[in-house]
């Protein structure tokens, strides 16, 4: 028999599992310690709007039965090895979802991938932190799993989506992520974690027939008239398949530069840059759970969601927290020499010392007039020159340029810096000379505005650490509404967040799934 409950629990009632059984039994009006009953949660989130902070729980009771698995969905793979093949640029989410839908379509995917594969790319990792040296083929936003794998694996999308949205979790789950994250509002894996469940990914593909490429950057298309029929790899090899899933992800400059250099359509797109801003974690805590510095053993690492529209010169953006990492660590994202870009993450317990969150503002098309002779790539060609000035800020290093951020606002360089998880370190600067006026006025705007609503959150005792440029991608591959091919050439299917079209793990994964379905549908005969 089984019962269901929605319950407002204490941070106790809900994340200490003895003590969430006895809850729910004695709700169920049993013997707190009956053999016969287990209770398990199936939604949780946290409510901490009030002094009090309540966890609410959708929970089930099982009496007399043993709880079937919440996973419900485990893909069902068959060998590919000897069936068409597809080929997929990139190993991010949108490629390997795409690559193990297309197994379970029957068709054989192989996936080419510019970066190292998971192990072999935490050495350049380590060399971008230690030795400020960036391999432009292998660092946090090249190589397996893309910018997702050394990340915090937020898993949150606020797509609609929602079947979709749990067949990707479930087949995470079937891969090693725990079932946590069919149950939390706001799931997320930690990039302690993400490695080993991306390798997972890979050898599913590779065991049933699919192909995966390492250290093979793609560095042309194999066009016959408006079809795309293959690709050329920087050894010269030519591959050649049913049709192109193009999944490079947001930093991909040279994809986006060879497509326009082939005449194939591609559109300038908005984007939004800005700064990480690291504060405290006992801080952020004390503000969002109002519980002094101490947050207790029970509680997660609070986060936080900010937005402030902003005026400047009449025209109307937004500023807003982007990829918040609560205790995390701020790393250097940067994807070629000559450029500094960072990026948070947190590790799956998120009990570092600091919170990082992005702030960011609105870029669109008309903010940049001077871009305009670029064409579609002006707005890409902006972000690559701001960066370059970060660089350059920072000592022509990976060193970060950084400033708290009250001096921020009064416009004073900071005589001394706060401890930084950033580890190729901080040089203080003016962040105003780094950033364009039109993004520095918002950011000023918005963090007064933001200690409005978040009492405490404005202070010295926090610092902008630049720069947070890679968003979401500047440049758009469009395509059909609803076939998902190109609008200009057959058989290739622009996919995930590089082409415009996702932004997350989650809504790339589904996009790879969905580009996967639809190629497949086209161009395979038995469909």
């Amino acid at each position: 028999m089984k019962k269901e409950f929605n319950l407002q629990l204490s941070p106790e009632e809900a994340y200490d599992p003895a003590v969430f059984q006895e809850v729910v039994r004695r709700k169920a009006g049993l013997p707190a310690d009956t053999n016969d009953a287990v209770a398990r949660q199936v939604k949780r989130s946290i409510d901490a709007r009030g002094r009090n902070v309540k966890v609410n729980v959708q929970a089930e009771l099982f009496f007399k039965e043993t709880p079937p698995p919440l996973l419900d969905h485990r893909p069902e793979y068959k060998n590919v090895s000897r069936e068409d093949p597809l080929i997929i640029v990139g190993a991010g989410p949108a490629g390997l979802f795409a690559a193990l839908r297309a197994i379970e379509l029957g068709v054989k995917p192989i996936v080419i991938e510019r970066g190292k594969d998971v192990k072999s790319r935490r050495r350049d990792l380590a060399a971008i932190n230690k030795e400020h040296s960036v391999n432009p083929d292998s660092n946090y936003c090249f190589g397996e799993g893309g910018a997702g794998t050394y990340s915090d694996g937020k898993l949150y999308t606020r797509s609609k989506k929602r079947g979709d949205i749990r067949r990707i979790m479930e087949i995470l789950v079937a891969h090693g992520a725990t079932e946590e994250i069919l149950v939390d509002a706001h799931p997320h894996i930690g990039t302690n974690k993400l490695p080993k469940l991306v390798e997972d990914l890979r050898e599913s593909i590779r065991q049933f027939g699919g192909e995966v490429l390492f250290e093979t950057r793609v560095e042309d298309f194999i066009l016959e008239g408006n079809e795309m029929r293959g690709v050329v790899t920087q050894a010269g090899d030519k591959i050649t398949g049913i049709g192109v899933i193009l999944a490079t992800g947001h930093s991909a400059r040279d994809i986006f530069q060879l497509l326009h250099r082939k005449e194939i359509t591609i559109e300038a797109k908005p984007f939004a840059l800005g700064v990480r801003i690291e504060h405290s974690q006992n801080l952020i805590d004390s503000i969002q759970y109002h519980c002094g510095l101490d947050r207790g053993p029970y509680l997660p690492a609070s986060a936080y969601s900010l937005v402030h529209q902003t005026e400047y010169r009449k025209k109307q953006r937004g500023v807003f927290s982007f990829c918040m990492c609560p205790g995390g660590f701020i790393v250097p994202a940067a994807t070629a020499p000559g450029e500094l870009v960072v990026n948070g993450m947190s590790p799956s317990r998120r009990d570092g010392k600091f919170a990082n969150s992005g702030i960011v503002a609105s870029v669109e098309l008309e903010d940049l007039p001077e871009y305009q002779k670029f064409g579609p790539l002006a707005a890409m060609q902006f972000q690559a020159d701001v960066e370059k000035r970060a660089w350059e800020a920072g000592g022509k290093t990976q060193t970060a340029p950084a400033q708290r951020m009250v001096d921020f606002v009064e416009k004073k360089v900071s005589s001394t810096l706060l401890d930084t998880s950033y580890q190729p370190g901080l040089n203080s600067a003016e962040m105003r000379e780094v950033l364009p006026d039109f993004i520095s006025e918002r950011l000023a705007m918005a963090f007064k505005a933001f200690g409005q609503k978040m009492k405490g959150y404005y202070t010295n005792d926090s610092q902008l650490i630049g720069l947070e440029s890679r968003t979401s991608s500047p440049v758009r591959i469009p395509r059909d509404r609803e076939s998902f091919e190109h609008v200009q050439i057959k058989r290739l299917y622009p996919c995930g967040e590089g082409a415009g079209y996702a932004g997350g793990i989650v809504s790339a994964a589904m996009d790879g799934e969905r580009c996967a379905e639809r190629l497949i549908e086209a161009y395979v005969k038995r469909f």
